[in-house]
């Protein structure tokens, strides 16, 4: 592979690269470069959004580097602030421990173990004085740190920051110091962060890091990126079907955007999939080739081809899910109404959410679909509820 073909596979999906020149200058030594990536265990588990960086230091590895996967379990007990208009809370020391057991067997489902070096940064910062902090602080400046959007705008609206808010990023930066890091990635979000690691490295007679910023990934709504809290996400623990059936309800246009960032299709096969739905082809056959390739990789090619089956049975042949809940309702006066049903049964965030999925035909009582919001369900009956294509329930109203 030549250093144009190295630097394609780079350069792909990625947002920021700075400096090119000092990564061809690292790669052209001929050594293994030390790629770092740090991830405060704040949540247990990962999801589809977070792989995007995962990923890339998977390609990493494939031309020969060394990821070293820092898990910030010192810095998760700070909050970072990035992003946040208030002060995050900082978690407990247990609640870091429980979330990273999880980490390690997550990322070997993408990342290659004999390539990577799992850290955490508690390792050096546990060991250092209030006096070794203050000395790392006093090679920043506030001015400096007011330069960062988030900082600036709630100076500049008299919300307050805490000092220890200042110290997350210091401390990240640091940790580049401490691992020796070539290259660090972050998402687009981190972009300030990952220079003051530059910076820092410049501090302490380091050649600075090569940074690079993945951009954020949209969820399943294709507007907000990826989160648990918009509940737009795919966990890569999630069941297989689950998993299948969400990536076949993203839209054909950002279907693209995720085999982009998803995908480790070489480019040049995206491009003619694309060439191929120009042509006529159905895209849903090509999201099932997207469906399948990530289901493999977070479970195996038997669970994705069944996903596939399942998913082909149940939304084009009308089959019904094996696992689909049941529950008992109480009536009220002899009935209960749909909004109120859809919502106990969990097919709903809220009964408003109910009227609006009536009102756009997802919702079906025994595959009939319904055009009757305000419709009550009598007492002593069973049926099978259904909210758009995913959500199933056989509810008995008592």
């Amino acid at each position: 592979m030549t250093m144009s073909d190295h630097l394609q596979q780079i350069r792909r999906g990625v947002e920021d690269l700075l400096v090119e020149a000092e990564l061809v200058e690292r790669l052209n030594a001929g050594r293994p470069l030390r790629i770092k990536a740090g991830f405060d265990p704040t949540a247990p588990d990962l999801h589809l959004g977070h792989t995007v960086l995962i990923n890339k230091l998977r390609q990493f590895q494939d031309l020969g580097h060394e990821v070293l996967f820092l898990i910030g379990d010192f810095t998760g007990m700070i909050g970072d602030p990035t992003g946040k208009n208030v002060t995050r809370k900082p978690l407990t020391r247990d609640d870091v421990l429980a979330n990273a057991a999880t980490y390690e067997h997550q990322i070997f489902k993408i990342l290659d173990p004999e390539r990577t070096t799992v850290m955490f940064n508690s390792q050096w910062m546990g060991e250092m004085s209030a006096a070794d902090l203050i000395q790392v602080a006093a090679k920043h400046t506030v001015a400096r740190m007011l330069e960062r959007d988030d900082f600036s705008k709630r100076y500049a609206s008299g919300q307050p920051i805490a000092i220890h808010e200042f110290l997350y990023p210091l401390i990240q930066g640091y940790d580049s110091v401490a691992m020796k890091a070539d290259v660090e990635l972050g998402g687009t979000d981190q972009k300030f962060n990952l220079l003051v690691g530059r910076e820092l490295q410049k501090h302490y007679g380091q050649k600075p890091q090569v940074i690079m910023t993945m951009p954020i990934l949209e969820g399943l709504d294709g507007v907000q990126k990826m989160s648990k809290s918009l509940d737009n996400y795919i966990g890569i623990s999630e069941p297989p079907g689950e998993m299948f059936g969400k990536i076949m309800s993203i839209s054909d246009d950002l279907m693209w955007r995720w085999f982009e960032l998803l995908s480790f299709r070489p480019l040049d096969e995206i491009e003619g999939l694309k060439r191929q739905v120009a042509d006529g082809a159905n895209p849903r056959d090509i999201k099932f080739l997207l469906g399948q390739e990530i289901v493999a990789r977070f479970h195996d090619a038997g669970a994705a081809e069944a996903a596939q089956a399942g998913f082909v049975a149940r939304f084009q042949k009308g089959a019904l899910p094996e696992d689909m809940p049941e529950l008992a309702l109480p009536a009220v006066d002899g009935e209960l109404g749909l909004a109120s049903l859809l919502k106990e049964a969990g097919l709903v965030g809220s009964t408003s959410e109910a009227f609006r999925m009536v009102k756009q035909g997802a919702v079906r009582i025994d595959g009939e679909r319904v055009a009757d919001r305000g419709m009550s369900i009598s007492a002593g009956t069973t049926h099978v509820y259904q909210v758009g294509k995913r959500k199933f329930a056989r509810v008995t109203i008592s």
